[in-house]
């Protein structure tokens, strides 16, 4: 498999999730600003969507979409327990976090990131309301070692990615205790490292 990805960006996820699971890939950094590979070949030509994550598979498919690639790579390795099986109650509520932290808090970040807001009482407005949610988070969390309870699964994965760009954009989760905890048990696996270490975010 072929991962597309952009250091630091949401490609992380599955990327940490490919290391998580065991599965061979390559990792191909794609510039998310001039949609070119590091040999020059146009990303547009592979993902006319213009940004990442995309998956290759081995029979030339391509996956676009980070909450449906690491569910695709979580059930190539049921035993990494990545994914409850699919059907159960449980699976839902794996896709209702993936779907809680694409749409909520994943997305409350774009605006944060785009150079052409520069109103800080706008960005204000969409700080407050990922602090709202990145509370809610933390509630979640109580007594719990991972999202779903005792399996660490692509739900935390996803949701750590996304927590790590706070400290980017001035977003303040420092009160966050239960969170901050759970920061540091997904930083401490050695998957999480090697892929970070992998993008360069770590030395």
């Amino acid at each position: 498999m072929k991962l597309y990805y952009s250091p630091g960006a949401c490609s992380l996820s599955p990327h940490i999730a490919l290391h998580e699971a065991g599965l061979p890939f390559q990792a191909v950094m794609a510039s998310t600003k001039t949609k070119k590979l590091a040999d020059g070949t146009d990303y547009l030509g592979i993902n006319p969507k213009g940004y990442v994550p995309l998956l290759e598979l081995d029979n030339g498919e391509r996956l676009s979409e980070g909450p449906a690639i690491v569910q695709y790579i979580a059930d190539q390795a049921p035993a990494s327990k990545l994914a409850p099986a699919a059907g159960t109650m449980a699976r839902y509520r794996l896709m209702e976090w993936l779907n809680f932290t694409t749409s909520e808090l994943h997305k409350g970040f774009s605006p944060l990131f785009n150079p052409a807001i520069t109103d800080e009482g706008t960005k204000k407005v969409f700080r407050d309301k990922l602090v709202e949610r990145f509370t809610w988070v933390d509630g979640q969390l109580a007594g719990k070692a991972w999202v779903l309870g005792e399996d660490f699964t692509v739900a935390d994965i996803y949701l750590f990615v996304v927590a790590s760009w706070c400290g980017y954009v001035g977003v303040d989760i420092g009160g966050l205790q239960n969170l901050k905890a759970w920061q540091g048990r997904v930083a401490a696996r050695p998957a999480v490292q090697a892929a970070m270490k992998a993008e360069g975010l770590l030395k």
